[in-house]
């Protein structure tokens, strides 16, 4: 057992330095800060939304924006996490199909200059789809948190950030990491805005 600990261990590191050698990675992380900073200081807002393991990201991401994550002293950001009314989760599944759950609170909660944060290791949710194609209809910007080869949303996004791996786990730890860097970076650069 103590072999197997230590190689996924060391295969967890060795996914995250490979993300060290993807430019187009890094470039579109910074792309996906700067659209996300633009967009606040437009007074408008993050919605983020993923399943499973994903829409514990959501959650996660939203918590860390609305509280903090190293700048104490600052007002709440902006951001919504798609994932979390079971009342209206349930709803949207029972009256419509799951397909519809992520598409209908898109509609009905965002506006023009508000950005859609997507989270999926396939890149193949239809339920993300469906709101993405909405959210391009409504005039929000995507932004997409993908693994393995993007799937279709990489084409269906405005900014695809590709964790290119198969295994989901290796996928979601490089997934929390990056969304650690986008927190962070926003955080920074839109903190003294708000205050």
């Amino acid at each position: 057992m103590l072999k197997e600990i230590k190689d996924i261990i060391r295969d967890s590191i060795n996914v995250k330095n490979n993300l060290l050698e993807d430019e187009e990675l890094i470039s579109n992380i910074l792309k996906a800060v700067n659209i996300v900073v633009s967009s606040l200081r437009a007074g408008k807002k993050l919605l983020i939304a993923g399943n499973g393991g994903s829409a514990a990201d959501s959650q996660h991401i939203a918590a860390e924006l609305i509280g903090r994550l190293n700048i104490k002293e600052r007002n709440p950001i902006p951001a919504i996490a798609l994932t979390t009314d079971t009342s209206v989760l349930t709803a949207i599944s029972n009256d419509f199909g799951y397909e519809f759950v992520f598409e209908k609170q898109i509609q009905a909660l965002a506006n023009p200059g508000d950005v859609f944060l997507v989270i999926s290791t396939s890149g193949n949710s239809i339920n993300l789809i469906n709101a993405v194609n909405k959210s391009k209809s409504l005039g929000i910007i995507s932004i997409g948190l993908l693994g393995k080869d993007g799937g279709m949303l990489k084409d269906l996004v405005d900014i695809p950030i590709i964790v290119k791996h198969n295994n989901t786990q290796r996928i979601q730890e490089s997934h929390l990491l990056i969304e650690h860097i986008i927190c962070e970076l926003v955080e920074q650069k839109i903190s003294a805005i708000l205050l």
